[in-house]
């Protein structure tokens, strides 16, 4: 699903408009864990993350009004979120103009520029002065982009309470893992924005 830049304005809630209106979609990504391997040593490299889980990993956009409006396939737990960003499929729905707010792991600008879109994420807070007004400024815009980023880890926060996300995936399910994670984000969207 995958809204036109008119259908985000109609449907942009004031927190959006008073301080990020241009905003197309917010991304974050997330993991489901996946029960672990005995054998097959590659399989299991391939799957394991840092968090000492083995895991699928999912690109979710979601829009300032509350929806997700775009979902990846599943990708190894491994994966660094801007090679997750360049392989999904995302890039080719971006447009000339096009706002992506991000958490600020997400270095993903260069890849925005290619499509002419921009990347909005929390400033890197710069060694400055404690009372400089740059870092005043650079505090305000973290604060308020935390603030909006937070509504599309809420909304993931809400997929993953489907009852078999609430549990370590059994293998068997591994084929249909795509499938099910799409479905309970369209289920999603049915109960409402969150705001």
């Amino acid at each position: 699903i995958w809204p036109t830049t008119a259908q985000i304005k109609r449907s942009m809630p004031q927190c959006f408009k008073t301080t990020y209106p241009k905003t197309r979609i917010i991304l974050d990504c997330t993991e489901i864990k996946v029960q672990g391997l005995a054998q097959g040593l590659e399989l299991r490299n391939f799957l394991y993350t840092y968090k000492s889980y083995t895991t699928f990993k999912y690109l979710a956009g979601i829009a300032p009004h509350g929806t997700v409006t775009f979902v990846s396939s599943s990708y190894q737990g491994s994966i660094l979120d801007k090679e997750m960003t360049r392989h999904s499929g995302f890039l080719l729905l971006v447009t000339d103009g096009d706002k992506v707010m991000a958490d600020k792991g997400f270095l993903i600008q260069d890849l925005l520029e290619t499509k002419k879109a921009n990347l909005t994420i929390p400033p890197f807070l710069l060694e400055q002065s404690p009372y400089s007004s740059a870092l005043e400024t650079e505090v305000t815009d973290t604060q308020q982009i935390s603030h909006l980023h937070i509504h599309a880890e809420r909304e993931i926060g809400q997929i993953k309470e489907y009852q078999i996300f609430e549990q370590v995936l059994p293998l068997s399910l591994a084929g249909s893992v795509n499938q099910i994670w799409t479905i309970c984000c369209l289920l999603t969207n049915f109960r409402g924005p969150l705001y």
